[in-house]
């Protein structure tokens, strides 16, 4: 069985993001790139079920700008064994990387499909759910545990009311969580190793998406600071500065 797995390139979950002085995008400039955290949970899970001999090949595709080639080798040294770089540039949207994941389902014929539940930038929680419906597969998505047998999937996801079980007939999208897996780190023999497997490179353009944006940013401006917080004698003042301060009662 082959595994496709999606992973995005996005600034580095330990970086302190900043806008630009203009509001027009996030600053970028000399910033840490890395795999999207949940990415990386995806491609463990995969090399895990390749390590236990369900999958017989791990393929790493991204889409974003030749920058992404980054991400997509250190994919390779964590287990995956070639890497599809779909080469665009700017911020696409979710509909736009599902298109072109679609398509790229079709020239690869993956038995299962592993995607990050979000990514950690733009948090939409969508590409997913959209290629669930392009393909026309099963879905499941916030999956804690994996579980491939007779030619289907065994799915526990979280939901609000605790844990869910499903059964998927193969192939099938999961979408995965903090709690699947924990990701290994890539060892330096594996890194080097990484830069000699394959790698392709196409367009959207060559697998014939439009993936022209649909919605206009406007503007981007860090969160508002939170006063600090104060303390107060008795249940009586609390009730006051609820009531005349905060206006919450």
């Amino acid at each position: 069985m082959k595994i496709l797995v999606a992973v995005k390139r996005v600034v580095d979950y330990n970086v302190k993001v900043r806008a630009k002085a203009d509001g027009s995008a996030v600053d970028l400039a000399n910033v840490k790139m890395a795999i999207n955290p949940f990415c990386e949970i995806a491609v463990e899970e995969a090399v895990r079920l390749k390590e236990k001999g369900i999958a017989t090949e791990v393929v790493a595709v991204t889409i974003g700008a030749q920058s992404a080639q980054e991400q997509l080798r250190t994919a390779l040294a964590l287990g995956a064994d070639r890497a599809i770089l779909i080469q665009a540039e700017g911020d696409l949207e979710p509909l736009a990387v599902a298109k072109c994941l679609k398509k790229v389902c079709e020239q690869e014929q993956p038995g299962l499909v592993l995607l990050g539940k979000q990514a950690i930038d733009g948090d939409n929680n969508q590409t997913g759910q959209m290629l669930a419906a392009l393909t026309n597969y099963p879905q499941a998505t916030f999956a804690s545990v994996v579980n491939i047998e007779s030619g289907s999937a065994q799915v526990t996801r979280e939901i609000d009311g605790g844990l869910q079980t499903l059964s998927l007939k193969l192939p099938a999208i999961v979408t995965t969580d903090l709690r699947l897996n924990e990701p290994r780190y890539a060892s330096l023999p594996n890194i080097m190793k990484a830069k000699k497997k394959p790698l392709d490179t196409t367009t959207p353009a060559d697998l014939g998406v439009d993936v022209a944006p649909r919605t206009k940013l406007l503007k981007v401006e860090p969160p508002a600071e939170r006063k600090a917080g104060i303390k107060v004698a008795d249940v009586a003042q609390l009730v006051d500065k609820l009531k005349n301060e905060a206006k919450v009662i």
